[in-house]
């Protein structure tokens, strides 16, 4: 990790930028992937599979078969792991609820909201360098809670044609059966223009890679809901001199095993501890299967050692994916923050805890747009509709004031649609 001791404003915005992504072309192969899967369907996501992945697709589909023959191979500690994740994301999604409430705004106006799933939702899950079941719970929970009547998941399978076990014990805990082996940008191209197969839907969620943030992008254009725009996994850690090492360089390794091109920062106020905690990050890195990707993403990374009156503009200025606070000051800057995906408080709240079973959900926004975006919840996979029922006595209360206004705005026929209810009273 670089280290810049109190820096200055311009050295500030240099170091928390964000690593680009490649210089690829994304936006002419996206485009191209889904104009041959409009014109070709279930073929063009055949041949690209076998492009990209270099996998000769017979079935498109897992089939129940598969379903129960993959998770017979999970360890029953595993499953029960699974379980309690679960267990947990379900009771804080379910507590997101709302009752519908019946607001009378004048008399005989009764006003109302009703939260109604999304009809259709599709779920990317990632499958390549880590299969990530836990996304499949974080996006499959609240969709069912939502009640969508269809979720279909799309992750990409081996080359043996299998989708990793633990995906397919995931899906089936928490009710989903449409599960397509299909990955990057044809699998989001399937979604939102349908196949003869793969079903279109009204919304897509998931992380992925930048091929597959690319093609979340363009789907919008196309008219596609999507959770949120994402890019790669990002951390930032405040510590100050009550912070353990140990900890520290644990948290920022568990970011940075992400991917090369994750961001791991650390923000302190005791230069001291970055010596240390430097240390501990060459100990621990040694002992990381994912040691290359780890060691790739620090180096796109910095430790700040600055004044704890900047902290909190810091944390709000970069909008951390994920925000971990080790200080004696937490309560201070909790009360500060406003741009951040997810905060996690305290020495023993480790950011892990939040992807896999905590309860809250791991789908946050990264790149910054923690500024405008929410992570997903339950209100992702549902939508708002509100309801409104006026009496006779509620017009005659209402009437003169929407007449005045709809007049005002020169739109008679508004007025005439309350005045005739008003004379046919008299």
């Amino acid at each position: 990790m670089n280290t810049l001791v109190y820096p200055t404003s311009s050295e500030l915005t240099a170091a928390l930028k964000r690593p680009e992504l490649n210089s690829v072309n994304l936006e002419s192969l996206v485009k191209e992937v889904f104009e041959q899967v409009k014109s070709n369907g279930d073929k063009a996501i055949v041949d690209f599979v076998k492009q990209f992945d270099q996998i000769e697709l017979n079935n498109l589909k897992v089939s129940q078969e598969e379903i129960e023959e993959a998770t017979k191979g999970i360890s029953i500690e595993l499953k029960q792991a699974i379980e309690t994740a679960a267990a947990n994301i379900r009771i804080f999604h379910a507590a997101q609820q709302e009752k519908v409430q019946i607001i009378e705004t004048m008399p005989g106006v009764n006003c109302w909201r009703k939260s109604v799933g999304i009809e259709k939702v599709g779920l990317y899950i990632p499958g390549g360098t880590a299969p990530l079941f836990s996304t499949v719970l974080m996006l499959g929970i609240p969709a069912n809670i939502a009640a969508c009547k269809q979720v279909v998941l799309c992750t990409p399978c081996g080359k043996d044609e299998k989708v990793h076990p633990a995906i397919l014990f995931a899906a089936q805990l928490t009710g989903i059966t449409e599960i397509y082996k299909i990955g990057g940008i044809q699998a989001i191209a399937a979604m939102t223009l349908g196949t003869e197969t793969i079903p279109k839907v009204y919304k897509i969620f998931g992380p992925g890679n930048q091929y597959v943030t690319a093609a979340k992008q363009y789907a919008q254009k196309l008219g596609m809901a999507i959770d949120m725009p994402a890019g790669p996994s990002e951390v930032m850690l405040v510590a100050d001199n009550s912070a353990i090492p140990q900890f520290i360089a644990a948290d920022l390794l568990s970011q940075a095993e992400h991917g090369a091109d994750s961001q791991v920062v650390l923000v302190t106020t005791d230069q001291e501890l970055v010596i240390k905690v430097g240390e501990e990050l060459k100990m621990q890195l040694e002992q990381l299967p994912r040691k290359e990707l780890a060691e790739k993403a620090l180096k796109n990374s910095v430790a700040l050692v600055v004044q704890q009156a900047e902290i909190c503009s810091i944390i709000n200025t970069y909008a951390p994916e994920h925000l971990i606070l080790q200080t004696l000051f937490n309560d201070e800057l909790i009360d500060g923050i406003i741009n951040a995906g997810s905060v996690f408080i305290g020495n023993y709240t480790p950011e892990s805890a939040g992807d896999y079973a905590s309860g809250t959900n791991h789908t946050l926004p990264t790149n910054g747009y923690a500024k405008q975006y929410s992570g997903v919840s339950l209100d992702s996979f549902v939508k708002k509709i509100t309801f409104q029922e006026i009496t006779e006595v509620g017009i005659q209360n209402i009437g003169s004031t929407i007449e005045l206004m709809a007049e005002a705005e020169g739109l008679e026929a508004h007025k005439n649609a309350v005045t005739v209810r008003l004379t046919s009273l008299k």
